[in-house]
């Protein structure tokens, strides 16, 4: 069954990450529950995970966490406000995981066991690194909601998106570097980094902009090495 529960993560990482458009994103949070998107949004979900899991048989469990994914993004929709958009975001994907986890047992729990199938290994690993890459960037940039970029600094000279596909790979290195256990090369990538940073962070003198992007490294090299060990430790159970 973790093959399953594998299969569920990340169909729910591409539908909520990878294939919902920030248009609507805002269009629900302004209509609500009469935006047409949150039930494209559901049916797609839905969609992914026949797709993915590829076994009719599932078909009470899918229907399931989709009927659970529209009562859970419906009541964020009608209670968050502005100010607590950013904490109702982590309270939305912590519910949608708590209820995947739960049904899965639920329905199936003469079958149910945590122990990794080979066929599971490149599932895991394909899992890990699709949750590095826009997802992580998407909880990094919804957990930043508390400051306003712009007002930190006034220099707004960047390449578009830089910043995003910096973090991307920065993320996927940690975790090369971690899954063939070479630490040290974490170290040093964090040491360039700095290095890098440091003359700009200087020349700026604004203590926000500095604290600002220490976070944010901080952050990102943070969850990077905690999907890292998770897979590290999971692969024993292989």
């Amino acid at each position: 069954m973790m093959v399953l529960i594998l299969k569920l993560i990340l169909a729910h990482l591409i539908g909520d990450f990878f294939l919902q458009p920030q248009k609507w994103v805002k269009d629900k949070e302004k209509k609500k529950l009469k935006s047409i998107w949150l039930y494209i949004h559901v049916a797609i979900h839905i969609a992914l995970m026949y797709l993915i899991v590829w076994d009719m048989s599932y078909t009470p469990l899918i229907l399931s966490i989709g009927l659970s994914h529209l009562i859970i993004d419906g009541l964020k929709l009608i209670v968050q406000r502005k100010k607590t958009k950013r904490l109702f975001f982590f309270i939305d994907q912590l519910c949608h995981l708590i209820i995947l986890f739960a049904l899965v047992p639920f329905f199936y729990q003469n079958d149910f066991d945590f122990t990794l199938t080979l066929s599971a290994y490149y599932l895991l690993l394909i899992t890990c690194l699709s949750f590095l890459t826009l997802p992580t960037s998407i909880i990094m940039r919804t957990f930043f909601l508390k400051w306003d970029i712009s007002k930190i600094s006034k220099d707004n000279k960047s390449l578009k998106d830089a910043g995003k596909y910096i973090g991307i790979l920065e993320r996927l290195l940690v975790f090369i570097f971690i899954v063939v256990d070479h630490w040290e090369a974490v170290g040093f990538l964090i040491t360039a980094k700095s290095v890098f940073r440091f003359g700009d962070l200087t020349a700026s003198k604004e203590r926000k902009l500095t604290e600002y992007v220490l976070i944010g490294t901080l952050i990102s090299f943070g969850i990077a090495i905690i999907v890292g060990l998770t897979y590290s430790t999971l692969l024993k159970y292989v």
